[in-house]
């Protein structure tokens, strides 16, 4: 299995490139793209789905032949909603950035939904917060399954300095709905002040020996991504610096149906 930690591969253009041939897996992949002011960035999506977000900055965004003008603008992840680009398969993109640009791609199979190009600006996405006391996050849903899309699933995640998330530790591993579905996810992580570090753990359950097939804790450092293959996978937010995370997530169903480790289900109801 490849190891589930990325760190970036630079500070300019391409830093990270998660494809379902590195990762070992099907369904998602996920880029992360640096601009300069004037530089420029296209792609064409073959049989694959993209939805780009703005995680800082601003750039010109064209998509299927249809110009939609300046999107993004914020100076920092933490700051405000995010706007973002949905491509279909067997389209096309590019972005000019105007300011220094940080794009993630993610992408997923697909399905011949045939739907058109679109903007999510910050109107367009609900937000919510999740859990209690130091297990509060605050949620933004970029794509959730209630919004047209084939295969993708997008997400943004702040979870405060000292908090928790993504916890009590769930899975989606198991193409068993309607209990559970079965999905990839990676995780982008950053930091603030980005000097920081954060931990997360991807476990699965132990076999009748104690024996589990993966469990790897990781020290998270900003632009760091952690792939999850299956199993649980909570985070943990030191004190004095917030994480960030954008989710990705696919698989063969467009629905997030998830499984509690029944040893911490308590947590739910203290």
């Amino acid at each position: 299995m490849p190891k589930l930690l990325v760190k970036p591969g630079g500070t300019s253009g391409r830093v990270t490139h998660v494809t379902p041939e590195n990762a070992g897996w099907t369904y998602v992949g996920f880029e992360l793209l640096r601009l300069k002011p004037g530089e420029s960035v296209s792609a064409e999506t073959g049989s694959r789905e993209v939805c780009i977000v703005f995680v800082t900055g601003s750039g010109s965004a064209n998509a299927g032949g249809q110009a939609f003008g300046s999107l993004g603008g914020r100076t920092s992840p933490f700051d405000g909603k995010p706007w973002s680009l949905y491509v279909p398969e067997d389209s096309n993109w590019s972005v000019t950035a105007e300011t220094d640009l940080e794009l993630a791609v993610c992408s997923a199979p697909g399905l011949g939904g045939r739907l058109p190009p679109r903007v999510i600006g910050p109107d367009d996405v609900k937000q919510e917060v999740r859990g209690k006391g130091s297990n509060t996050r605050y949620v933004t849903n970029i794509l959730p399954e209630g919004e047209p899309a084939d295969s993708l699933l997008v997400v943004e995640v702040i979870t405060p300095g000292g908090h928790t998330s993504s916890y009590p530790p769930h899975k989606h591993d198991r193409d068993a709905l309607s209990a559970e579905s079965y999905l990839e996810e990676t995780y982008y992580h950053r930091l603030n002040p980005p000097q920081g570090f954060a931990f997360q753990r991807v476990y699965t359950d132990a076999d009748e020996n104690g024996v589990r097939e993966l469990d790897v804790a990781m020290a998270v450092e900003d632009g760091d991504v952690v792939l999850v293959p299956k199993g649980y996978h909570p985070c943990a937010a030191c004190h004095g610096y917030d994480l960030y995370y954008l989710n990705v997530m696919a698989g063969p169903k467009r629905t997030w149906k998830f499984h509690n480790a029944p040893e911490h289900e308590w947590l739910l109801k203290a």
